[in-house]
């Protein structure tokens, strides 16, 4: 078992997969890590093996045979498949203390399960898009980036939750310079990647075909990109966004930088749609998560696939140990 300190583990929505794929996570990678859950053990799968603890220092002493679990009390049981609104400012605090456990010292990390957004603005007026945003809040953070990634690919979109009607006014100069240099700080950082190879996609079909599909490449990508690679950056791009996910163009990049959120998801949870991590890159801490949602409609009945919930554990335990470096 590691002497590490825990990675903390968001409850999510309670009324999802959240609680049910955090448990079996644990129980899958208790003799290798250290883990503790923060939310209403009410909401953990019938017969869960957890015990309630006081302090995050109790973890490590725990977590080979029990989940250690910080009990919190949300009001009420979930009903699987149905979010209750009343439970949202619990799902919100579990997130928050999952943050000050790390900034505190007392975990090497963030996990987050699925949220319900409408559960959330229902109970709680979230004025956040998703996690992402609220991180970045906790944290102090003016700009993070969103990072997907498997064994196969990693993807970055460089705008996020937007309609694509306004991808084209939203990707700005400034927008795609901090993203790929936020990018190219992690990977250094939290990846172990000396000079990361990174490609970017173009906005239009072709990558604008010298601009009689588009200018966007022409008058701000190519500049972006040129500027980045005058300071040393291996970058390559822009490119076609339709030929730089086969395999033998997989092999030529760390990380694809896209512009906007399906030409960046859609290669990657089609290549890996179960193993996908979410990661945000750019925050004081390390912050992972599966890389699916709530799945209402399997919820409470022991199918959920936790193939991402353990590859997120065990990419914030990576990213941890590359940060102590």
């Amino acid at each position: 078992m590691s002497t590490r300190k825990p990675i903390a583990i968001s409850c999510g929505e309670p009324a999802g997969i959240g609680p049910e794929i955090a448990y079996r996570a644990w129980d899958a990678l208790k003799d290798e890590d250290t883990f503790i859950w923060i939310g209403d053990p009410r909401h953990l799968p019938i017969g869960a093996q957890f015990q309630e603890i006081d302090d995050a220092a109790d973890a490590a002493t725990v977590s080979a045979h029990a989940l250690p679990v910080l009990a919190r009390d949300f009001g009420s049981v979930a009903v699987a498949g149905v979010p209750d609104p009343t439970h949202a400012r619990g799902v919100i605090a579990s997130i928050a203390e999952a943050v000050d456990l790390v900034q505190r010292g007392m975990a090497d990390g963030v996990c987050t399960a699925p949220i319900h957004k409408a559960a959330l603005i229902d109970g709680a007026d979230f004025a956040y898009p998703g996690h992402t945003e609220y991180l970045a809040a906790l944290a102090g953070a003016d700009r993070v980036v969103m990072m997907l990634a498997c064994d196969m690919l990693r993807v970055v979109p460089t705008t996020i939750h937007i309609p694509l009607a306004d991808v084209a006014t939203q990707l700005t100069a400034s927008l795609l310079t901090d993203t790929i240099l936020i990018t190219h700080a992690a990977l250094r950082r939290d990846f172990g990647l000396a000079s990361p190879r990174i490609a970017v996609a173009g906005l239009n079909p072709h990558a604008g075909e010298a601009g009689n599909m588009g200018s966007e490449e022409i008058e701000m990508i190519t500049p972006v990109l040129d500027a980045l690679r005058a300071q040393g950056m291996h970058i390559t791009g822009p490119m076609s966004a339709d030929t730089m996910f086969h395999v033998a163009a997989r092999q030529t990049y760390d990380v694809a930088v896209c512009m906007y959120h399906d030409q960046a998801l859609i290669p990657i949870k089609t290549l890996d749609f179960s193993g996908g991590v979410n990661v945000t890159l750019g925050l004081p801490f390390v912050r992972t998560s599966p890389d699916h949602g709530t799945a209402f409609d399997i919820a409470g009945r022991n199918m959920a696939d936790t193939t991402s919930m353990i590859a997120a554990l065990r990419m914030a335990r990576t990213m941890a140990i590359g940060r102590d470096v």
